[in-house]
């Protein structure tokens, strides 16, 4: 009987054995694929730093721009607003195989392990366009393989998410262009200050090479590197089938024009006000600038798009892009104190201070209303008080100082009164008024009316030489067009985080009544003056279409123009960084600037009159005398005065005694019981009804 040992057990081949452990590995790697490819599927991907990033609001809502510390500009487009030309260029020059590949270009990264291998480094690398967007999204640039292993994650999940025609939107739009300009539209504005989609092949062959080395291949920095890889890319497409051979010739030889570097801004809208605004939401929160920049709040601001843009337009009209004279203006909602434009200088871009804060700018003539309105209010003095126009020297500190003032142009006008002193802007009268009611109620009145930086009791304060910021000229000139109510300026509304949570609110506007109403409004009258026949500023008032009173003010460094309507306080300085005199054609463009601005703000709103408020009084002055007109007066003149201040004798140049009564009587402004019937309460009475 043959033995058990005579038939032992078959062995499994160490084939088959290899063969079913592979089969089971790749099972288990399949199934481990798939789990981690529903993993990312499910997951979400993490938030871009745009999608944190705090974002500024306009009043109307609408986003301005994003809070960056980096100069981000951005200006997203979708693929259909881009030029077909260069997303060819793009995908010829960066990814080849972007609409046929699932993120990775396999074979690209063997050759590249390959070329690296044989190199001895890592000189080469594969990354298609979805890899690109992923880092630029979510990671640094860093070469480390936990980088590697995040990227080709967050790469799957682009490419799991989003279509195609998505991930390459969002690299156009992401992708960094050098000198700031983050994404095509950015960057064509910058380079050829022309839309994305309306780029010729030249142009988005030149574009498509700059992202490879933003500064290596830019056309400012270097450019018969960027004219090299243009021509490359150019062949490239001809190669593909893109362009012919001589479109790409063609291409190659045409002359493009550039955009001087740094010409135009374009690094987000109202630049100057989004800095101003980041500094006081730190301030309220209490917080640094990264917490406040990533916090993903919103920024709701009193910033008015129409009004910006106006502003905007009237200073790149009114300056000299070439030349180093600087500029600002703000404009303020007198009725509210909402700041509804701001401009601090000519090009964000190649400077970024923001002059319409800057404390250390004279305003000269243009503080004499802030004057003149605490003459006004002291009753002492009214529109009609009259100064000699003459070379004066003033004695002051107990007769221990003087103080010689001097007119521009060395031309005086003899005896004069408050509106013709105004209007021509006379030194010698304004020093005079000051030294009559006194500096320190002068340096108060200020002070009221929301003026903060110190001022000097001297004299020459009456001039402007106590220098004070735009911002402060405009919110100063708002109580004035405010009818005498000083309103908070302000700058944001309210403050939520991500979820729309209120963080801050600003309170509702509540003024103070600083300046009595009739004094502002007498004010108001005489500085309409500056814009008629004989003022400063009477060369730009063809322009505005509506009631608006200002005044201009001159110094050897700054020019200025401040003034007002119903709806708008607006400042414009112009001035030299440096310290340097400005010539009289520089001091002259801030008046034109106010003028654009102003008729542009509003051209949508119908032209209203200045309220006229009670304990005001206008009646007919003779011009020769000063005193009531009578019947025999041959020029007469309406004015405006605070009732009681107004002038009681009548003029005795032109009749008098028994024609003087009977004048009285015929006069607006007086009936048989006494009562006050001035043609001005009439038009105010008619204007309320």
């Amino acid at each position: 009987m043959p033995s058990e040992s005579a038939n032992p057990p078959k062995r499994k081949s160490p084939l088959r054995r290899a063969f079913r452990l592979l089969s089971a590995l790749t099972i288990l790697c399949l199934l481990a694929a798939g789990a981690l490819l529903g993993y990312l599927y499910q997951k979400d991907l993490p938030p871009t730093l745009d999608d944190v990033r705090s974002r500024l609001l306009d009043v109307r809502g609408n986003v301005l721009a994003t809070f960056t510390s980096d100069g981000r500009s951005r200006d997203p487009v979708e693929l259909s607003h881009i030029s077909p030309l260069l997303v060819q260029a793009t995908l010829a020059v960066e990814d080849r195989k972007f609409y046929k590949h699932t993120g990775f270009d396999l074979k690209g990264m063997a050759r590249a392990i390959l070329v690296n291998l044989e190199e001895g480094g890592r000189s080469q690398g594969a990354s298609t366009l979805t890899q690109q967007l992923a880092r630029n999204l979510y990671l640094s640039h860093e070469k480390t393989w936990t980088r590697k292993i995040k990227e080709a994650f967050y790469t799957m999940q682009l490419e799991m998410k989003y279509s195609k025609d998505e991930i390459l939107n969002m690299y156009l739009n992401e992708i960094y262009y050098g000198h700031g300009a983050y994404g095509i539209e950015a960057a064509a504005k910058m380079y050829f200050g022309k839309s994305a989609a309306d780029l010729d092949l030249a142009e988005s062959a030149m574009l498509a090479g700059v992202p490879k080395g933003p500064t290596y291949y830019s056309p400012y920095n270097h450019m018969d590197n960027a004219k090299n890889r243009q021509q490359l890319i150019l062949s490239v497409m001809a190669e593909l089938g893109d362009i012919t051979e001589a479109e790409a010739k063609l291409a190659a030889q045409e002359k493009l024009n550039f955009k001087p570097q740094g010409e135009k801004d374009t690094t987000v809208a109202a630049p100057y006000f989004r800095d101003y605004v980041r500094g006081l939401a730190i301030g309220l929160l209490d917080i640094d600038s990264d917490e406040f920049e990533q916090g993903g709040l919103n920024v709701y601001t009193t910033l008015d798009p129409v009004m910006q843009q106006a502003a905007e337009d009237a200073v790149s009209n009114g300056m000299d892009p070439a030349s180093e004279l600087e500029t600002a203006l703000v404009s303020i909602d007198p009725r509210t104190g909402y700041i509804k434009a701001m401009v601090g200088g000519k090009n964000y871009r190649t400077n970024q201070f923001n002059h319409a804060l800057a404390t250390t700018r004279q305003p000269g003539s243009s503080f004499k209303p802030i004057m003149y309105l605490a003459a006004l209010s002291s009753k002492t003095m009214n529109g009609l008080s009259v100064f000699n126009s003459q070379p004066t020297l003033f004695h002051y500190d107990n007769n221990r100082k003087t103080y010689q003032p001097r007119n521009f142009g060395d031309k005086y006008l003899g005896e004069i009164n408050m509106r013709q002193a105004i209007a021509a802007s006379d030194n010698i009268y304004a020093v005079n008024t000051i030294m009559k009611i006194g500096a320190d109620k002068v340096a108060e009145m200020a002070a009221e009316m929301g003026i903060k930086s110190p001022l000097q009791h001297v004299p020459s304060l009456a001039l402007g030489t106590s220098p004070v910021s735009p911002l402060e000229m405009a919110s100063a000139f708002a109580v004035i067009g405010g009818g005498g109510v000083r309103m908070p300026s302000t700058a944001i509304l309210k403050i939520t985080d991500a979820k729309g949570v209120v963080l801050y609110e600003a309170p509702q506007p509540q003024g103070e009544a600083v300046v009595e109403p009739a004094a502002a409004y007498v004010l108001t009258r005489l500085m309409e003056g500056v814009f008629e026949t004989g003022g400063t500023g009477n060369r730009v008032a063809s322009i505005i279409k509506r009631p608006v009173a200002g005044k201009t003010g001159t110094t050897d460094t700054d020019g200025w123009m401040v003034g007002f309507t119903p709806e708008l306080s607006t400042a414009v300085w112009v001035g030299y960084d440096k310290g340097r005199d400005i010539a009289t054609t520089d001091g002259r463009r801030a008046a034109p600037i106010f003028a654009q601005y102003t008729e542009k703000a509003l051209e949508n709103v119908p032209p209203k009159i200045f309220p006229i408020p009670d304990g005001v009084v206008s009646v007919y002055i003779d011009k020769q005398s000063g005193k009531l007109a009578t019947a025999d007066c041959p020029d007469k003149v309406l004015e405006t005065f605070i009732s009681g201040t107004e002038p009681t004798a009548y003029c005795d140049l032109h009749g008098a005694g028994e024609k003087a009564h009977r004048a009285e009587e015929s006069i607006p402004g007086k009936d048989d019981s006494g009562e006050d019937h001035s043609l001005w309460q009439d038009i105010k009475r008619w204007w309320m009804n």
